[in-house]
């Protein structure tokens, strides 16, 4: 199977515009879930989440416009031939919003095309590209995608970005659904009451080693294997024995051909829900039996960035990689029973090469990545 490298990765969150910075705000434990004056969200059961600083787009567009331009300046030249992929979840909806407020029909310019379409002419790439809607899995499932494209010899190069924002539409939709909590989540506290929403972004560059090597790229990380799997239990609910994110780990080891003890860390979905997290620790425990892997959760911090979160997740596991470092779980107050050893308020040392990455979303969707540092970490 043709090795999977990482050659370029950056995002924007509300802690920061750089993978960098954000990890500087995570390891000082900040959190960026406040009160959103975007919009009116007296209506709603919260009004409160994690909004990039500064973010506004001119008359008319959306403001997706200014947070690619954020995410993709500095950004490595990316070659024509590669696979395009995006993944979101809404796109543009702020263009949604406004035109409905107006009386107006939509045009185009909603559509997640129309993102596509800006990314293709940016790089100049040969490709249309697609969007991977996939609920809160989306970007875990687009990078799995690329792993998979390049593993096979379909691609040799394949860029994934992906971005969501915080918008009254989503806010809305949560807040029915009684999902959100009106104080900043607290991911795998014993008394996690719901999530708090979250926006940003992340891009990633991935290319064969052999591609890599021949253009002078760096390997900042390897994607070793990937696995999606879905439940089937629920629109909203994740299935209690944590069945379908067990698969897509399995999946996931065995595409990477890896024994269940490689893995040294988890950088886990933890929206702060009780039934999301509580999912998460059956699976763990299932998979990985007595043995407490540290894990942590970055939606304390960042909100749930939705499409996005696994992206942005899978640029910061680069970081830990080379640090060797899990950042706190911020919002954590008293952990879980039976996972004081695992999940913790501070940054959390580990010793090994492997991070699996985990994603889950509505519908009963699952993903998993298994990251490692690159020899140019």
């Amino acid at each position: 199977m043709t090795q999977v490298t990482i050659t370029a990765a950056t995002a924007v969150t509300p802690l920061g515009d750089t993978p960098e910075s954000t990890w500087q705000g995570l390891l000082a434990g900040r959190s960026a879930i406040a009160p959103v004056s975007r919009f009116d969200c007296s209506r709603y059961h919260a009004g409160i989440a994690a909004v990039i600083p500064d973010l506004a787009a001119a008359q008319g567009t959306s403001l997706c416009t200014p947070l690619l331009e954020r995410l993709l300046d500095g950004f490595p030249a990316v070659p024509s031939d590669a696979r395009l992929l995006l993944a979101s979840t809404k796109g543009p909806i702020d263009l949604l919003e406004r035109s409905q407020r107006a009386g107006a029909l939509p045009g185009r310019e909603v559509l997640a095309e129309a993102l596509l379409d800006a990314l293709r002419q940016r790089f100049e790439l040969t490709a249309k590209g697609i969007n991977i809607n996939a609920a809160c899995a989306s970007s875990t499932i687009a990078l799995a995608r690329a792993g998979a494209l390049i593993a096979s010899g379909r691609a040799e190069c394949v860029l994934v970005v992906c971005l969501d924002l915080v918008s009254e539409f989503v806010l809305a939709g949560f807040s029915a659904l009684k999902g959100l909590s009106p104080t900043p989540s607290r991911p795998f506290d014993r008394e996690r009451d719901g999530l708090s929403l979250g926006e940003g972004a992340a891009a990633l560059l991935l290319m064969s080693q052999e591609r890599a090597q021949h253009e002078g790229r760096p390997m900042l990380g390897r994607l070793l294997g990937w696995g999606v799997a879905n439940d089937a239990n629920h629109i909203t609910a994740p299935a209690r024995d944590g069945s379908g994110l067990i698969a897509a780990v399995e999946q996931a080891l065995q595409t990477a051909q890896l024994e269940h003890d490689a893995v040294a860390a988890i950088s886990a979905h933890g929206t702060g829900t009780v039934y999301n997290d509580a999912m998460e620790l059956t699976a763990f425990a299932s998979l990985f039996g007595a043995r407490p892997l540290p894990l942590n959760s970055i939606k304390g911090a960042i909100g749930h960035t939705l499409g996005a979160a696994g992206g942005i997740e899978a640029a910061l596991a680069l970081t830990a990689l080379r640090e060797q470092l899990l950042a706190p779980t911020v919002g954590l107050g008293q952990a879980e029973e039976g996972t004081p050893q695992q999940v913790s308020s501070i940054a959390q040392s580990f010793f090994g090469d492997v991070l699996l990455s985990t994603n889950s979303g509505f519908g009963g969707i699952n993903a998993a990545l298994l990251l490692a540092a690159g020899e140019d970490a």
